[in-house]
């Protein structure tokens, strides 16, 4: 049974709804089914789920970050929202809040119990007679259920031709159209290796069936894996005529330039899918791709619950050593840093008394060095003040 078939036994009575327009079409997305495009969704989406949540609403930030419902953690909730948006170009989140579960209770505050991702099959729009946007979902298990759209956290990608749903993928379905037949290339071209290798041709008439005997007593003599020595023994009867089949092999550059092109589609390069970014690579992408999910999802929180709230990564935890310790060279001087700051930058536990900063004597603020500049002026050449 699924998450939402435990969570809507029951259907709510629908309203009295109506079609916005015809615009509102289901969205669909195949390329997952991409090995290529998979890699690269799969890549975004888990350096997305390294976003932590800030709020000085606490009962969402620990919903966001520990676990938003019963059955996820903050992690695998923003792994699969990631995934969907980049996927279908659009991704969903149900909240279920407080005043829903404790309707009749002195529970009954405002504020977010649980979050659920949703990722149904299709989507419309309806107003429903209370003046309300409604989302009606309709799922792979054939179940239908309508959420208020002031109950969903709503993220799109390719925002321009609908008015309310980010656009489809078709302009990559070619493209993935054609890393599916390299990719049946490349597994016809490994059948080709194992098919016939040989003819037995007979120097008499036979019977079917004796040929088939034959045929099936020569494979078996002369290639099993067992039979490894090399040498065939033929008599009289038949002749073994090997056949020289040369394999299509499918070139590496075809296969690397259309991943590529997915790659690029989706604003991922081959080391951040692969592992081997540089730092810039890693940044470049960070601000690209990352940075605007997670706008996005403040944006959104923010707007269907009231409380401010921002999504950051801990960017320098992805840095080299050197890096990192150039960085704390330079900014603890300066104080800019506590020492569990700089700590946690090196994967160190925090300490007591930690949350401190120091900072070097050789600095002083912008008015001090003021007033010492004045100071020094004041005094003659002979060492004494002047008045």
């Amino acid at each position: 049974m699924s998450i939402l078939a435990r969570l809507f036994g029951r259907q709510a009575k629908p309203q009295a709804f109506i079609e916005i327009n015809n615009t509102f079409n289901s969205f669909s997305g195949t390329g997952y089914n991409s090995a290529a495009f998979r890699a690269a969704v799969d890549a975004i989406a888990r350096h997305t789920a390294k976003l932590q949540a800030h709020s000085a609403d606490s009962g969402l930030e620990t919903l966001l970050t520990q676990a938003p419902n019963a059955y996820m953690s903050g992690y695998d909730l923003l792994y699969k929202t990631a995934a969907a948006y980049f996927t279908h170009n659009n991704a969903f989140m149900l909240l279920q809040r407080n005043s829903q579960l404790y309707q009749n209770s002195d529970k009954a505050e405002k504020g977010v119990a649980s979050i659920y991702p949703l990722n149904p099959a299709s989507v419309e729009f309806r107003p429903g007679s209370d003046g309300a946007l409604y989302l009606e979902c309709n799922f792979p298990d054939g179940r239908q259920v309508t959420f208020p759209y002031s109950d969903i956290i709503h993220l799109r990608r390719h925002f321009l031709t609908n008015d309310l749903l980010g656009d489809s993928n078709a302009p990559l379905y070619s493209l993935l159209d054609t890393a599916d037949t390299l990719n049946q290339g490349i597994s016809a071209s490994v059948k080709n290796g194992t098919s016939i290798r040989g003819v037995l041709k007979f120097t008499s008439l036979v019977n079917p069936a004796q040929v088939k005997a034959e045929k099936e007593q020569f494979v078996s003599d002369y290639f099993n894996p067992a039979n490894n020595g090399g040498i065939a023994a033929t008599d009289q009867r038949f002749d073994f005529v090997p056949v020289g089949v040369t394999p299509y092999n499918v070139p590496k550059e075809q296969v690397e330039a259309v991943n590529r092109q997915i790659y690029d589609y989706l604003g991922v390069g081959a080391s951040i899918i692969n592992g081997t970014y540089t730092e810039n690579e890693f940044s470049a992408f960070y601000e690209s791709i990352v940075e605007p999910f997670a706008l996005q999802l403040s944006q959104e929180f923010r707007l269907k619950t009231g409380a401010e709230i921002t999504f950051t990564a801990e960017r320098m935890e992805f840095s080299s050593a050197a890096t990192k310790i150039k960085l704390l060279h330079e900014a603890a001087p300066l104080g800019l840093i506590t020492v569990n700051e700089a700590r946690k930058l090196l994967a160190l536990p925090p300490v007591a008394d930690g949350d401190r900063r120091l900072q070097s004597l050789n600095y002083v603020s912008a008015d001090k060095a003021d007033a010492y500049q004045l100071e020094e002026s004041e005094v003659s050449p002979n060492g004494k003040t002047e008045p």
